[in-house]
């Protein structure tokens, strides 16, 4: 070896004492402060991507995601009952009440054995989910994130409302895994904030569900028995029940989708299945019974209240884009 400097350094070594070492200092900083920026973006891909794959993913309710109501022995129904999508029922064959169906009945048909097939597939995907959490025995006053909550018996809404917050994000899947009974109590109501979809809202019964008198209910119930909507009770998504009854009683549901709700994969903007079409509350159709029944009088509060909802979210999203003003000094020139 010749002991001569290698020549990235001879620039430095060649300078004077008082001028090389801060240029070799300076050197050796930008080296160090190029590395340091390398590898914090490689965390922060590492963290966004861990934080993605540890999302939780929807349920694919397949075609079964076009039914209000599926049931497995009878559906029953009192007073001036609306659903917005489809009515199946299989293997029985008796619906009584004459609910109002919006979208297509089906009895014991092949496109009911289907949606029965499917909502088992979906029941036992809910039900095999790792759980990221205790649901406590009464959802009143509880707020959750997104995730996978149980409850290993049976799950109480006693009073009041339980609040689901998506965090902004629309994508975000809530799943409730019920050992056994889901009951509600009169005028309890389970509200969505920061971007939470009824569509991505899932409760996962382990016998049968009971919703109470005025009950304000938001996402998909899959009951591995029964479902039983009590007077005036209005469901944003679904009552699926595997083997038995689904009972009615002047009751509105309002079946959404997520775009993609089929597959599974969730997320995007709520649509309306049946007739009813286009977005939430948008040209629903007016119930049997006048435009001056009771159902379609709920109807036209629960279009306002939507309405009011999406003007709010609107304004915020629109005070959050909008830059800060600066006002400008005056002209001294």
């Amino acid at each position: 070896m010749n002991g001569c400097p290698p020549p990235e350094y001879a620039s430095f070594l060649n300078d004077s004492s008082t001028s090389g070492v801060p240029s070799l200092l300076r050197w050796v900083e930008g080296r160090a402060m190029r590395g340091a920026l390398f590898l914090l973006g490689l965390l922060s891909g590492l963290l966004l991507a861990s934080s993605a794959m540890g999302a939780t993913a929807s349920v694919g309710l397949g075609s079964a995601a076009s039914f209000s109501v599926l049931a497995g022995s009878t559906v029953t129904n009192t007073g001036p009952t609306t659903m917005f999508g489809d009515l199946g029922l299989s293997p029985g064959s008796s619906v009584t009440g004459a609910p109002h169906v919006l979208g297509e009945t089906h009895v014991d048909d092949a496109v009911a054995i289907g949606a029965k097939n499917a909502l088992t597939t979906a029941y036992n995907d809910a039900a095999s989910r790792p759980s990221n959490g205790s649901a406590g025995t009464d959802l009143a006053g509880q707020t959750f994130l997104p995730g996978v909550r149980t409850a290993s018996s049976s799950l109480l809404l006693s009073s009041g409302s339980v609040i689901l917050n998506a965090q902004g994000d629309p994508n975000a899947v809530f799943i409730f895994q019920i050992g056994s009974t889901l009951i509600t109590g009169s005028n309890t109501t389970v509200l969505l904030v920061n971007g939470a979809q009824a569509c991505n809202v899932f409760w996962q019964v382990g016998s049968s569900a009971t919703l109470g008198t005025g009950t304000r209910f938001v996402g998909t119930i899959m009951a591995s028995a029964s479902i039983t909507a009590n007077t005036a009770a209005t469901i944003h998504g679904r009552l699926l029940a595997q083997t038995g009854a689904v009972n009615l009683d002047t009751n509105t549901i309002t079946t959404s989708n997520c775009p993609s709700s089929a597959t599974g994969s969730g997320g995007g903007t709520e649509t309306i299945t049946g007739s009813g079409g286009g977005s939430e509350g948008t040209n629903a159709p007016t119930p049997r019974g006048g435009s001056n029944s009771p159902a379609a009088r709920r109807l036209r509060a629960e279009r306002r209240r939507r309405e009011a909802r999406r003007r709010r979210e609107a304004r915020r999203r629109r005070a959050h884009a909008r830059p800060p003003r600066h006002r400008r000094a005056p002209f001294t020139g």
